[in-house]
């Protein structure tokens, strides 16, 4: 190893190590929050009561059978099998010609919904029953206690998690090279391709994937302590 290739290596192709570290982070970030979004849709659409009607029951359990094979498919399969089936089955099959960097926040995004339905039926769990029996007696309907009252508790739950979940999709962009994607990964492995010198380039891949998941992680915390508001507090009476 030389520090005199490093920062040659650094000087010369800075600019493609951070145009690929910035799509990493966009993909990141895209793929993270539309995944809670489906999470939480996903999630609350399987906390739904059962229905009284044979139809209602027949379509419930239709849906959740629905969900329940999307969830299993995308967590029991790996994403760079999911990015070569997505990407090249789509044009295939389908017929429909998908622009690679659309595929990869699509392929993101589905994939940590699947984790995130989990994620988040743990979170409204972890809600005590007591608030939903009180959402009942008040005359809240399933839909007002969820928006109202379970899914705010379950997002503070969720936090850490979905943290976790970010930091996870950052480091496993680096599975969609197999697509073409020019995030960091494609780029750092383009790099070492010309000069010849892989263990200097990836030194300071590293470095770079250590530099965005660090601050990220930091900022996420201060959101979680932020959340749980002051740690003393006074009770006032309202005449």
């Amino acid at each position: 190893m030389s520090w005199d290739w490093i920062v040659r290596i650094w000087e010369r192709y800075w600019p493609l190590f951070l145009r690929g570290a910035g799509l990493s982070l966009l993909i990141a970030l895209i793929g993270t929050a539309v995944g809670l979004v489906i999470g939480l849709a996903v999630a609350t659409v399987r906390q739904i009561p059962k229905r009284k009607t044979i139809v209602g029951k027949g379509l419930m359990h239709l849906v959740n059978f629905l969900l329940t094979c999307y969830i299993e498919l995308f967590r029991s399969t790996p994403m760079m099998v999911q990015a070569m089936v997505i990407y090249y089955g789509s044009e295939l099959f389908l017929g429909i010609s998908v622009d690679k960097l659309t595929a990869a926040f699509f392929i993101v995004s589905v994939n940590t919904g699947a984790y995130m339905s989990e994620i988040v039926r743990g979170g409204i769990f972890a809600v005590p029953k007591g608030q939903v029996e009180a959402c009942r007696a008040v005359g809240l309907s399933h839909t007002q206690s969820m928006l109202y009252v379970i899914l705010p508790q379950t997002l503070r739950n969720i936090l850490p998690a979905t943290a976790n979940e970010f930091i996870i999709n950052l480091k496993d962009s680096a599975v969609l090279n197999i697509i073409s994607v020019n995030e960091l990964f494609f780029v750092s492995r383009s790099i070492a391709g010309g000069n010849i010198r892989y263990f200097e380039t990836f030194l300071i891949t590293s470095v770079i994937y250590l530099v965005m998941t660090l601050p990220m992680n930091r900022l996420l915390k201060y959101f979680e302590r932020r959340m749980d508001g002051p740690k003393t507090f006074n009770v006032q009476e309202v005449s």
